[in-house]
């Protein structure tokens, strides 16, 4: 049976006692206390529940929430329950619970096993012995709307005051409703950052996976066999190569490769502080280590802590930053600079560098204790120029990134331009390239890059066609070009590309003569 609302309306009744009353006041401060406390909202709930327990004596209890998306009903918080009981649902109406958030009406059972509507779904309970349990369920309102309900099991007692002890229990749904109205933002707001977090993570993954660097030439393939080998271990690896082919690149592939992907990759550039605030970037400070410290701050190897610590331009730190690097290392623990407390933290660590380490051992700038604990693993990049095969793929990949940005439709790159881009040396490796590509989008007005929207440096002293010269010249050049480009369209067909410059195959044959190009080139 149930008791109707209508004979526990009225006031908080007091309480029996005075050992009871001090009880209900001391559990009320204690539930807004975790309520307002706590970091999550089922994190105070589930503390709310604990606090329930010691009074008024809750054997089961349980925040029942309405799902916003299904609009059926969730144990969001509960003691007592299974696992399995934690996973039931309820649809509006169904059962005890049910009716209760349906019509907003707070319930009492004196005896569960008296009442039909009770489902036993989430817990088996004992009826028609003294183990018999009394049941109370009561609304959780926000803005005069149910939102859940709270529901409690109490040992069954035949003189038990239900009306007080729902009258009790509506002023914790009111504290819930309160945690409810300031806490769910929050979560949602830290579900979504999660999720976005999540999100980028997986996109980096994805972005520095192996399948998606570029490279065919036979110097890369071994690099990225070097990569996917040293990957998934914990082994300091040291990154060479000239400046510009993309250490930092195969540091970002090596991490998100590895089984601490979902930590934190931190980079620094070693060459890009002083001496005085390199060891505070590594290592952190206290507060009042020196002037303008007035504050703690973590290091990097603090903040890397769980993940990868990129330490680029390695060669460039000062002896003394050397020696406690070197500490770092081996040990695993640090001070901050002005502390005395030892730190200790599991990081990986990738180096990488453009100079010659051997050479400045023997010219005692770099020591070689740290020389032999970093370089575990090396891993050498060669530079653009010995890796020709890849020059063209670059160009496609930056044209295809730079045309996107750009908002531009520019398809290809033409044959006298790839011909400069094959011939041109390459300073400044793989960085070079991609400035150059980007510059070109941005003079192209056209669907195709030409040799005339490369920069002057990439320009041949041989390479007449491309220099300015007559009308005659020019216009000579321009033909060329247009031949050029409509047999690499058709794969080197002579009669398609006749046809795509809408002229006869025996003039087109004849162009081809005049200006000596070989269709085979384009098969």
């Amino acid at each position: 049976m149930t008791i109707p609302l209508t004979q526990v309306a009225g006031d908080i009744l007091p309480a029996p006692d005075d050992s009871a009353g001090a009880a209900e006041l001391s559990t009320l401060f204690d539930l807004s206390q975790v309520l307002s406390g706590a970091n999550t909202l089922g994190q105070g709930l589930g503390k709310a529940l604990d606090i329930l327990a010691r009074y008024p004596g809750a054997t089961r209890s349980a925040v029942i929430l309405i799902d916003a998306e299904t609009s059926e009903l969730y144990i969001e918080a509960s003691t007592g329950l299974t696992p399995t009981g934690q996973l039931v649902r309820y649809q509006l109406g169904e059962g005890v619970t049910g009716h209760v958030v349906q019509t907003g009406e707070a319930m009492i059972v004196p005896d569960v096993g008296a009442e039909p509507r009770f489902l036993h779904r989430s817990a088996r309970r004992p009826t028609g012995t003294a183990g018999t349990v009394s049941f109370l369920c009561v609304p959780i309102l926000l803005d005069h709307r149910p939102v859940g309900a709270l529901s409690i099991d109490l040992p069954f007692e035949p003189d038990r005051d239900f009306a007080h002890q729902l009258k009790y229990l509506h002023v914790v749904t009111s504290l819930i409703a309160l945690a409810l109205r300031t806490q769910r933002p929050i979560d949602a707001e830290r579900r979504h950052l999660r999720e976005e977090n999540s999100d980028l993570r997986e996109q980096l993954r994805e972005k520095y996976d192996f399948s998606h660097l570029v490279g065919t030439s036979s110097p890369m393939r071994e690099i990225f066999r070097q990569v996917a080998q040293v990957a998934p271990t914990v082994t300091s690896v040291l990154i060479r190569g000239e400046s510009g082919t993309g250490k930092e690149l195969i540091a970002s592939a090596i991490h998100y490769n590895s089984m601490r992907a979902a930590g934190p990759f931190i980079k620094v550039n070693c060459a890009a502080l002083p001496e005085t605030l390199m060891e505070s970037e590594l290592f952190g400070h206290e507060r009042g280590a020196f002037t303008g410290a007035v504050a703690r701050k973590k290091g990097k190897f603090e903040v890397a802590h769980g993940g990868t610590l990129f330490l680029d331009e390695i060669g460039e730190l000062s002896l003394p930053t050397q020696a406690k690097l070197l500490r770092a290392l081996q040990e695993r623990e640090f001070e901050r600079v002005g502390g005395n407390e030892t730190v200790r933290v599991d990081v990986r660590v990738i180096a990488a560098t453009n100079k010659n380490l051997e050479q400045a051992i023997l010219g005692r700038t770099f020591r070689d204790d740290l020389y032999y604990r970093l370089n575990v693993y090396p891993v050498f990049l060669p530079p653009l120029r010995e890796r020709k095969p890849d020059i063209l793929l670059l160009a496609d990949h930056f044209l295809e990134k730079y045309a996107k940005v750009s908002g531009k439709r520019i398809r290809r790159i033409t044959t006298p331009a790839i011909d400069l881009l094959m011939r041109y040396h390459w300073p400044g490796n793989v960085r070079e390239l991609e400035n150059i590509i980007e510059r070109a989008v941005v003079v192209c007005a056209g669907d195709a890059i030409h040799g005339r929207h490369l920069p002057p440096t990439l320009q041949a002293p041989d390479a007449a066609d491309e220099a300015p010269g007559s009308l005659v010249v020019q216009v000579a050049q321009l033909e060329r070009d247009l031949i050029q480009d409509a047999l690499k369209t058709t794969r080197g067909s002579v009669t398609r590309a006749a046809q795509l410059l809408s002229t006869t195959e025996r003039i087109f044959r004849y162009k081809l003569r005049k200006h000596g190009v070989e269709p085979r080139r384009f098969f």
